[in-house]
């Protein structure tokens, strides 16, 4: 618990959001976080690889639809195959939908067999604010020069029907594949789908 509320804090102090939207093209805000190991992860310690930012909130159909069916997890191993480092986050405040306890955030973690790198807890929505991350998922990326390329949905089928999965394009693994080519994010902004994010006051 002790980690937990200096994670918090720590968040607090690093992740004043100035403008509460990021901007692609621009360097994306720094800020840290404790893991449900009780780690603190900055996105800065990253610099050099890309990094995936996943919104997360494990009772949202949206998200049970890419992790039920795999696609998420899928999405999380061939991003970090190909080098990038995945940090999901969970926003969700205390007594709200999603959030967890990391007791109870490890085990789902094992139990749903999430490929991301780190999963990390934000429950002030102090970074999630900051991000102004609106739904479950909500994802972004950021390249080795810590600057935002993408921001927006998964993909662009926003239902929570598992079967769209096979029609869908994948926007976070689209752009992966192009950074990886060294060519720019065909799609860098797409509109983010799902469940609210659950901060504090919502």
């Amino acid at each position: 618990m002790r980690a937990w509320m200096i994670g918090a804090i720590a968040a607090a102090a690093l992740a004043v959001p100035g403008a509460a939207q990021q901007t692609n093209g621009q360097q994306a805000t720094n800020f840290r976080l404790t893991d449900i190991n009780g780690a603190n992860i900055e996105l800065s310690q990253f610099r050099g690889r890309t990094v995936v930012l996943e919104w997360h909130n494990p009772g949202c159909p949206f998200v049970k639809k890419h992790y039920d069916s795999g696609n998420m997890q899928k999405t999380q191993a061939d991003a970090v195959a190909g080098g990038a480092v995945w940090l999901t986050i969970n926003s969700g405040a205390p007594g709200k939908q999603g959030h967890m306890s990391p007791a109870e955030a490890r085990k789902l973690f094992a139990d749903q067999g999430h490929k991301a790198s780190n999963y990390l807890l934000d429950p002030k929505g102090v970074v999630g604010k900051g991000y102004d991350a609106k739904t479950t998922p909500h994802m972004y990326i950021v390249n080795g020069d810590g600057v935002l390329v993408y921001q927006g949905g998964i993909d662009d089928q926003p239902t929570a029907n598992v079967a769209d999965i096979k029609t869908a394009r994948n926007h976070v693994a689209a752009a992966l594949g192009e950074m990886r080519a060294g060519r720019p994010v065909s799609q860098p902004e797409t509109r983010p789908y799902g469940c609210s994010v659950k901060y504090p006051e919502s």
